[in-house]
């Protein structure tokens, strides 16, 4: 059978179907991991192929219009149907039993993969899970190199998210927050200015991981690049062990330091001016695509992510197959 010449390729559909989502085209780029350009670009080419106008554009965002609800149902079909479709092949090839090698970062693969592992395990018992924890520059390096099938990073909550190669789709969103001991002086503010943060050595995360890299960029837009740390530590547990007998501030992610903040053993302090919240993205290669053991596992993170208090959770649709 012949598909027809203005039926959309799987990706546009996704798009389509993530726009409406999200509301906007910024948002569903930021979900997809995508320049606003390149979405706005498939939906366009979409709405030239059918001769249909998919959305009705406005300052707020864009909305379906009437053949464009017809046709965002269709394609959700399509694309619940093209993933049995991968999901029925990978279950003939044998994927499923499979080990699945996973790269993380080491807040997500601290805080949050052993809930995501179990949970796959639960429903996929015979899926071995091997997890390298390791920091997000090293995560995008192993993804994009095939050493893995799937990885989970950290970045900016408004970045695209990674390029050359590499897909990425949100899975969570966490806040990083500037932490002391009870006894610190700044406990006494409450706050503190940039100014003041950006002078002092701090307990730091070494370069390259996603918490220093939030935290400088958010510096660095604040006005005030910070100075090099006191201390460079690979691991959240190290950082908070070095800030707890140092007595000096760390920025760690909210999700680290949640028990802390509860028992009174770590004291938070807003920075002037100055958020950092950040999105937690699974990243694959793009010519390789996302199925099997690796789809599930992406799919279980979006639907069961953090349950921390802080507030953005992203949308419970998984991940296509491709």
């Amino acid at each position: 059978m012949v598909v027809p010449a203005h039926v959309p390729e799987l990706a546009t559909l996704d798009v389509l179907v993530a726009v409406a989502r999200a509301g906007s085209m910024n948002a569903a780029a930021r979900e997809l991991g995508m320049s606003q350009q390149a979405v706005s670009a498939r939906v366009h080419a979409a709405e030239r192929e059918t001769g249909m106008a998919v959305f009705r554009r406005s300052t707020t965002g864009v909305e379906p219009t009437t053949e464009g609800v017809v046709m965002l149902e269709w394609a959700a079909a399509i694309l619940e149907q093209a993933q049995r479709f991968s999901a029925g092949v990978d279950s003939l090839l044998g994927q499923r039993s499979a080990t699945l090698t996973v790269a993380a970062s080491m807040t997500i693969a601290e805080y949050l993969m052993p809930e995501w592992v179990v949970g796959l395990r639960d429903s996929h018992p015979e899926v071995k899970v091997r997890v390298s924890p390791v920091n997000s520059t090293e995560v995008r390096a192993r993804v994009a190199a095939g050493e893995c099938a799937v990885g989970f990073v950290e970045d900016a909550a408004e970045t695209t998210g990674p390029a050359d190669g590499v897909t990425s789709r949100v899975v969570d969103h966490d806040e990083l927050v500037l932490v002391v001991p009870p006894d610190h002086p700044w406990t006494r503010r409450g706050r503190v200015a940039p100014s003041t943060v950006a002078r002092t050595a701090l307990v730091q995360r070494e370069s390259g991981s996603g918490t220093r890299v939030v935290f400088t960029d958010a510096m660095i837009a604040a006005g005030h690049a910070p100075e090099e740390p006191m201390l460079e530590l690979n691991s959240v547990s190290a950082v908070r062990a070095a800030m707890l007998s140092s007595g000096s501030p760390a920025v760690l992610s909210s999700l680290s330091v949640r028990d802390d903040l509860r028992r009174g053993t770590l004291v938070a302090v807003a920075i002037d001016g100055v958020t950092m919240p950040r999105a937690l993205r699974a990243i694959w290669g793009r010519d390789r695509g996302l199925r099997g053991p690796a789809r599930d596992l992406v799919d279980h993170a979006i639907r069961h992510g953090s349950r921390s208090d802080h507030e953005g959770r992203t949308s419970e649709a998984g991940p296509h197959a491709g």
